[in-house]
């Protein structure tokens, strides 16, 4: 008859996929931060650099916002003129757009966890 021993390690794959899951969270809410101040706006470049990515670790959430008075109106204006490649909804279109590549960084960095 053959034995065999397994130890159950639960709490650190239970860690070590929360902690993947955060780092796939700050690495794809950077990148759709990236892809959106690709599109956005530009004049004096203030609303590209007030664009912001943060990760709630506890509720596992990421949001990239823009924050200047009028990123809203810019976002949602479609009849304001740009310039070439810059045009409005530029954060609700690379969310949508980049939303496969964001899942892939997420799964990447809970599978590294895992390791």
């Amino acid at each position: 008859m053959t034995r065999a021993r397994l130890t159950w390690n639960g709490n650190a794959v239970i860690r070590g996929t929360h902690d993947g899951a955060v780092r796939g969270l700050r690495l794809g809410s950077e990148h759709v931060l990236q892809v959106s101040r690709e599109r956005v706006p530009i004049e004096e470049g203030t609303l590209e650099r007030s664009g912001t990515a943060t990760v709630d670790e506890q509720s596992l959430t990421a949001a990239v916002a823009y924050d200047t008075p009028y990123a809203v109106r810019q976002h949602e204006e479609m009849d304001y003129r740009h310039d070439a490649g810059r045009t409005a909804k530029f954060l609700e279109l690379p969310m949508a757009e980049e939303a496969d590549t964001v899942g892939e960084i997420i799964a990447a960095e809970m599978r590294r966890a895992l390791r």
